[in-house]
């Protein structure tokens, strides 16, 4: 496992950080913060442009004639059925930020864009908006963009699934190609453990707002947290001794399972018509505006509007970014024998017509108990992110069952993302094997854990939001060098008489 020198270079990378946060959780965090937001200020143009482009070539490749083309071999079959490869990506890639995010995320838009419109219809209308935009479109293209790559490269050209396969592929005689593809290994390895770190605070601080609601209690504060992670560091230790089908496969179809039942349920108990009048009315306007939206950069705007774009917008750009080598990994692994058309238009549109049903929902009905009702939530939004989906389930019928479920499946879906994050660090660690050692896997799981603890003690999810945003900047480079790839190999089996798509 450990014969390569990057892998001990990213052991050593990982274990600074740590030793860092461990000693002094606060400074990391505002250090985070100042590198951040000085390169959000220089290179937002950058990311933004960067991201459309990504759904530009989306959309190209899934209309040309490479969307027949199977990732993979003429007679490969998919692994796995089509719901539970649904299933199994989504709950990888997005499952616990929808049950933080679904209700205080478009009331927090709200709080700025109430300002900035006539009435407060039309600011819950852009606040819904914009936030189908960060899990839209633009988010699910990430990490489509990058599992294809890595998919079309292992697969189809049979090389270990590395971020770097693809640069050594199609750069193989040039010098510079072996120093720029471990370089790319290395900071890929880095941005995972930093990106699932940031998940697994995520999950606690909401779990232990859940466990605070159930149980009356008040600022329970760090320790509950780390007792919170003991029990979550057991639970997700047991998957990473089996198999990916049996572990992954069975929690990821619970997990969506449990979240499909319960936004049903709100739907139908709450006020169902104000929420389906909210899904489909954002669904049009998200449709109208998600590409020029994707170029909107917020220059000529004052100050406050500016930092809420890089405290929100470029912020989730770089967060997606900073999960996508472990979330695009897998779900290339578990894509196998789908062509690029169906592997494309699956991955992208099936998690974004969710998110907009799913914010829809919990957004709409937050916005009905702003402006219809009596429900006090902007003050929790403003105080308590954490506790904000819980204040609402607490005002619908069966709230003691409600909310010990969003607990549950929090907790399962933050399990998901570690499984799923240390299958990858494990499968780069042997070079890109797609079945690693068990030990593989729980040496990782244990750095991750480590990693975990440092992100929960930065104690408020701002702070964990700007370390995500600093370990993935460099990422975001590497994606579009591995694109270049992408291109310039399909270019060249355009040429070939051996490029038949199959």
């Amino acid at each position: 496992m450990f014969r390569q020198p990057l892998l001990f270079a990213a052991l050593a990378a990982n274990t600074i950080i740590a030793a860092i946060g461990l000693w002094d959780a606060e400074g990391l965090a505002n250090f985070a913060s100042s590198v951040t937001n000085m390169l959000f200020d220089s290179r937002g143009w950058f990311i933004m442009l960067s991201v459309t482009a990504f759904v530009l070539v989306c959309i190209g490749l899934a209309f040309s004639r490479y969307g027949r083309m199977k990732l993979g071999g003429k007679d490969d079959e998919p692994e796995f059925s089509t719901i539970t490869w649904i299933t199994m990506l989504f709950s990888a890639g997005m499952g616990v930020g929808l049950l933080y995010w679904g209700t205080a995320e478009p009331l927090f838009h709200f709080t700025v864009s109430r300002n900035l419109f006539d009435t407060t219809q039309e600011a819950a209308t852009a606040a819904l908006k914009v936030t189908n935009f960060h899990w839209g479109i633009h988010a699910w293209t990430i990490y489509a963009m990058l599992a294809l790559i890595l998919a079309y490269f292992s697969y189809r050209k049979q090389n270990p699934m590395l971020v770097s396969t693809p640069i050594r592929s199609v750069f193989r005689d040039r010098q510079w190609s072996g120093i720029v593809a471990s370089l790319c290994d290395l900071i890929s390895l880095i941005a995972v453990s930093i990106g699932v770190a940031g998940s697994i605070a995520m999950g606690i601080f909401q779990v232990q707002s859940g466990v605070e609601s159930i149980f009356g209690l008040e600022n329970t504060g760090t320790w509950m947290a780390l007792g919170i992670f003991l029990l979550l560091f057991i639970a997700y230790i047991f998957p990473l001794t089996v198999d990916l089908a049996s572990g992954m496969a069975l929690i990821a179809n619970a997990c969506m399972a449990i979240a499909i039942v319960l936004l049903l349920y709100v739907l139908l108990v709450g006020p169902t018509h104000y929420m389906m009048n909210a899904i489909v009315d954002t669904l049009g306007e998200y449709g109208s505006e998600f590409l020029t939206r994707g170029l909107k950069t917020y220059t000529f705007v004052d100050q406050s509007n500016r930092s809420w774009f890089k405290d929100w917008t470029l912020t989730y750009m770089i967060w997606w970014i900073a999960w996508a080598p472990f979330v695009s990994v897998f779900i290339a692994r578990i894509s196998r024998g789908r062509t690029i058309r169906e592997f494309l238009v699956t991955v992208i549109l099936i998690p974004t017509l969710f998110s907009i049903v799913w914010f829809g929902v919990f957004g709409g009905i937050g916005f009905y108990e702003i402006l219809e009702g009596t429900l006090p939530l902007l003050e929790t939004v403003q105080t308590n992110l954490d506790a904000v989906t819980f204040k609402v389930l607490e005002r619908l019928p069966l709230s003691i069952v409600t909310v010990p479920t969003t607990i549950v499946i929090s907790f399962m879906f933050v399990v998901t993302s570690v499984v799923s994050a240390t299958y990858v660090l494990a499968m780069f660690s042997e070079a890109g094997n797609e079945n690693p050692k068990t030990r593989s896997k729980l040496i990782w799981g244990t750095i991750v854990g480590v990693l975990g603890i440092v992100a929960i003690l930065t104690g408020n999810i701002e702070a964990v939001r700007a370390i995500i945003a600093l370990g993935a900047m460099p990422f975001s480079f590497i994606i579009l060098l591995l694109l270049v790839c992408l291109l310039k190999d399909l270019k060249r089996l355009k040429h070939t008489s051996h490029g038949k798509l199959n």
